[in-house]
């Protein structure tokens, strides 16, 4: 029998290691990003790949290292480089001497048969359309408890008393849902996750700021990719709003466009009217939005190379003086390190801080 990988993005992994055995699979988990599996992907990769090109092109020496023979992944469209991803990993390996099958999943919406087809080549069991659109349910069900899972620990970080103490709760939540094989255990497990979460002991009067967080996919889903920013920020004081998850990239990229997506659109096009390929313009589309709403501040992240986010970090300066809000950028590669990120990340929440006591002082002086 194959034995199937995938590339990891955060915890959406336990949603398609239960799906993909679900349908009759071997699956080979991919391990966390480590200073190792970057090194590997450094070593075989061009050097001016995209960042995350080199951290799944370790990814996958890795899993082979486990037997790994066929990766599961997703295609792309427009400008953006992503879309060519898996045949250059697999010319890589090829060249290494793993010759690796691939299942590439395209845009749903407008390959629609190449979804089809690749799930009836997953569904190794060979269950009849009703039961795989049953554990397509599930999963979905499974992928949203994650992420709501993931939601409330960025609220509950900042203000909690003890440091550490969400974090360990949201590790445990996480085991809670991924030993949820049904429906129903899905359910009950999520709302065990987030009560646990929500008990977690709280500062309610401490002064938290509000940043949002906008970038390429992959660097804002997979925390080893962005030396776990959200957490460093929580530590900060400060509440996260990430303005992407998998299940709404998943809704905005299959069947239909969500009202939330072309807002996001609506709100980027007096800047930058054209689709530029990977998430450009909704880097620039959720700035504005998230300065409408009031926010202390928003960070860009993207890989070092990536043009979608370059155009949008020329344009974000303008949005920033126009809607009064700071904004920071960090382009992400091999060379970034920790204490750097965090150093850059506590100065500019000092900047949000100084800024936010000013406009009360100012409020209260013309109030």
């Amino acid at each position: 029998m194959s034995k199937l990988t995938f590339p990891r993005m955060g915890e959406s992994w336990r949603t398609f290691k239960m799906l993909l055995e679900d349908l009759g699979n071997e699956v080979v988990v991919p391990p966390r990003p480590s200073k190792r599996t970057l090194d590997l992907g450094v070593r075989y990769s061009p050097e001016f790949a995209c960042f995350p090109l080199k951290i799944l092109m370790g990814t996958y020496l890795e899993t082979v290292e486990k037997g790994a023979d066929t990766i599961v992944t997703s295609g792309g469209m427009g400008p953006c480089r992503a879309g060519e991803y898996a045949m250059l990993h697999q010319k890589i390996l090829k060249d290494l001497g793993h010759d690796m099958k691939m299942v590439v999943f395209e845009h749903p919406r407008r390959q629609p048969l190449n979804f089809i087809r690749n799930v009836w080549i997953l569904n190794k069991d060979r269950h009849s359309i009703k039961v795989v659109i049953a554990l397509i349910k599930k999963a979905w069900r499974k992928l949203q408890a994650l992420d709501n899972a993931e939601k409330l620990s960025h609220i509950v970080r900042p203000r909690e008393i003890a440091r550490g103490t969400t974090s360990k709760v949201y590790r445990k939540a996480l085991e809670w849902i991924d030993q949820a094989n049904t429906t129903d255990q899905i359910i009950e497990a999520e709302t065990a996750a987030l009560e646990a979460l929500h008990v977690v002991p709280q500062d309610s009067d401490r002064d938290v700021l509000k940043v949002g967080i906008v970038g390429e996919i992959y660097v804002l889903l997979e925390p080893a990719s962005n030396l776990e920013m959200e957490e460093t920020l929580g530590y900060l004081g400060v509440e996260v709003e990430r303005s992407m998850f998998l299940t709404g990239w998943t809704r905005d990229n299959t069947w239909t466009e969500t009202t939330e997506g072309m807002t996001v659109k609506d709100a980027a096009s007096p800047y930058l009217p054209e689709l530029v390929g990977g998430h450009g313009r909704d880097s620039i589309g959720n700035t504005i939005l998230c300065a409408k709403r009031g926010f202390d501040g928003m960070i860009q992240i993207a890989p070092f190379t990536c043009i979608p986010e370059i155009v949008a970090r020329t344009i974000l300066p303008r949005v920033s003086r126009d809607y009064d809000i700071p904004v920071l950028t960090f382009f992400l590669d091999e060379q970034t390190g920790k204490a750097g990120m965090s150093t850059r990340l506590e100065a500019f929440t000092d900047l949000m801080r100084r800024k936010k006591r000013f406009k009360h002082e100012l409020g209260s002086l013309t109030g």
